[in-house]
């Protein structure tokens, strides 16, 4: 059993596709085709020389079974058994689930706030991809960023069983736990973050 565990983590932390330091989970290639325009990269990937770990910055390779690195030990329980879970069935297709970001700290998500801003030109746009800390579920440790492509497309197909839902269509790596989809299904995604009630003041 010991041997199966061993294998299995060490599967899980060497994912077979790992995120290349090209691609990212905003690649066009799976985006929607009701984008405006083309994903950017992902914001926190370049803030890593800045925020640390200890902020909810997350090395290259980190996994759902990473416990020593707080952007995962302080995901909410119950959306990191969920995340656990499907990563496991995952694992047994051949698909490694990596960790691109979940918990962040009040003050890395307001860092990551004024590069959007300053990226795309104005608040209501940086809007569309990035929360203020007092409305961020990744601050509260409620969602989570996977990839590679093919575990968000895992995901999308079978995340649901594991009350695992895709948010917004326009962010196809950003999942939150929604336990009514286990038996239901996950409900209608909104188009981006400034349709979430959530979001507004």
């Amino acid at each position: 059993m010991a041997a199966i565990a061993a294998a299995l983590g060490h599967f899980l932390l060497n994912p077979a596709h790992a995120p290349s330091t090209t691609a990212s989970p905003r690649s066009p290639s799976t985006a929607p085709s009701s984008a405006r325009a083309p994903l950017p990269p992902p914001l926190h990937r370049e803030l890593r020389g800045g925020p640390g770990t200890a902020d909810g910055a997350v090395p290259d390779g980190a996994t759902v079974l990473d416990d020593g690195i707080p952007a995962v030990a302080n995901l909410d329980a119950d959306l990191l058994a969920a995340l656990r879970r499907a990563a496991r069935e995952a694992a047994r297709e051949g698909v490694g689930f990596a960790v691109n970001s979940g918990w962040r700290s009040p003050e890395y998500q307001d860092q990551l706030l004024r590069k959007a801003i300053a990226r795309y030109g104005s608040e209501a746009e940086a809007a569309r991809w990035v929360a203020t800390a007092k409305t961020s579920p990744h601050v509260s440790g409620d969602a989570v960023d996977i990839g590679p492509a093919d575990a968000t497309e895992w995901l999308s197909e079978h995340g649901a069983a594991y009350g695992l839902c895709q948010t917004y269509r326009n962010e196809p790596w950003h999942y939150e736990l929604r336990t009514e989809a286990i038996g239901g299904g996950c409900p209608r995604m909104y188009a981006d973050p400034t349709q979430d009630p959530r979001m507004r003041p």
